[in-house]
């Protein structure tokens, strides 16, 4: 099993601690990292937007004029595509982009993002973090101590607002906890610092 030096919020090391081979050595898949990616970037997507079709647009009810002996094309409504004020041919409609994939490919996809973190010596295990009050200074200070890069993830083993709302207003610093872990956010940041009690967790459900 491979080692990982454990932290404390000083940045001293008070411990080792050994890492899971099936969570955190395995060799990494890129191709299920990538679609994993891919999944949750289209399901952020809101596919909200909209536009009128001729069929929509107020108006346009009568024949602009008669069907033949004026010397123009003929007509049928005012609102047709090619009219000003007309309606919108093949625009864009609400839609859902989001897609489903296997349960065993997000798996895979998680452990190889966490197993090319350790690969590339950008996880930290901390030994515990807690703070007595809501304090943004603290994390700064904090995140100073472990040398973290300009994006920092923060993994909790569970939701704690303290944390959450100190490191909220850091630019570049994101908060979660075990539950809501993903790819996205683990390859996006700079720094993974994972408490020690998160990394059983995630060992338990993944190992």
């Amino acid at each position: 099993m491979a080692n990982i030096a454990v932290l404390n919020t000083a940045g001293e090391k008070v411990s080792d601690l050994e890492l899971n081979d099936s969570v955190f050595s395995i060799e990494p898949s890129t191709s299920a990292m990538h679609l994993v990616v891919v999944n949750y970037l289209a399901n952020q997507r809101q596919g909200t937007q909209s536009t009128k079709t001729r069929a929509e647009v107020s108006g346009g009810g009568k024949k602009p004029w008669r069907q033949k002996g004026t010397g123009r094309a003929r007509q049928g409504s005012t609102r047709s595509p090619q009219w000003y004020h007309g309606g919108i041919a093949l625009g864009p409609k609400p839609r859902t982009y989001g897609f489903s994939i296997n349960k065993k490919v997000k798996r895979l996809a998680l452990k190889s993002a966490l197993s090319s973190k350790v690969a590339s010596e950008e996880m930290v295990v901390l030994d515990s973090l807690v703070l007595d009050e809501i304090k943004t200074k603290a994390v700064v200070k904090i995140l100073a101590a472990l040398k973290a890069g300009k994006k920092a993830l923060i993994v909790l083993p569970e939701p704690d607002d303290k944390v959450l709302l100190s490191a909220r207003n850091i630019p570049g610093v994101k908060t979660t906890f075990v539950g809501s872990l993903n790819v996205y956010d683990i390859l996006n940041c700079d720094t993974l610092i994972v408490l020690k009690d998160a990394v059983a967790k995630i060992e338990e459900v993944y190992a």
